[in-house]
């Protein structure tokens, strides 16, 4: 599915003095997924890690704040290496873990060439809990999908996949007010 954040994410990626990005949005609107497809078309490889399904990955922080300590604990955690000047990193409910939250500026000013995102549902009320980047990093807003981003889905209204074939004619929405009128 196309959605019109993909388009600034392409701009964020390929921007001179790019910065950490925090992607907020409410739940379900698709921020897991839009940066998932980000790294699987624009980069070589990306890496995810969701801090709200493995607690563990808090403990990477704890002893100091230092990314390449911090990657190196985290490619071992993944059995991957990360490339920090090709791939992306994704920090998924980064909310759950401030001391992720925080590292963002310590990424920002010793390790500008990685590409590092970060999302979360409810960053604006853990934010006041942990010592925030303040101009370290940039932000994108992720909201449902526009009328836009729906119609170009290819999704009918009435929920059939449109290449499952013909579906029934929908009734027009005069007729349902007229039907209800007259009931």
């Amino acid at each position: 599915m196309k959605r019109a954040a993909f388009s600034k994410l392409v701009v964020w990626k390929e921007k001179k003095g790019r910065k950490p990005l925090l992607l907020k949005g409410t739940r379900q609107v698709g921020k897991t997924y839009l940066l998932k497809e980000l790294g699987k078309n624009v980069f070589p490889r990306y890496h995810y890690l969701n801090f709200e399904e493995n607690s563990r990955l808090a403990s990477v922080f704890e002893a100091d704040l230092k990314p390449e300590r911090i990657l190196k604990e985290l490619s071992f955690q993944l059995d991957a290496s990360i490339d920090p000047r090709k791939d992306l990193l994704i920090f998924d409910e980064i909310q759950e873990c401030p001391r992720a939250l925080t590292s963002l500026k310590y990424f920002a000013e010793t390790m500008p060439e990685l590409a590092l995102c970060g999302a979360g549902s409810l960053l604006g009320i853990k934010m006041a809990e942990a010592s925030f980047p303040v101009g370290k990093v940039e932000f994108l807003d992720l909201y449902p999908l526009s009328f836009e981003e729906f119609v170009s889905s290819g999704v009918q209204a009435s929920g059939a996949d449109p290449r499952s074939g013909p579906q029934p004619p929908l009734e027009p929405a005069a007729a349902l007010l007229c039907r209800r009128r007259a009931a």
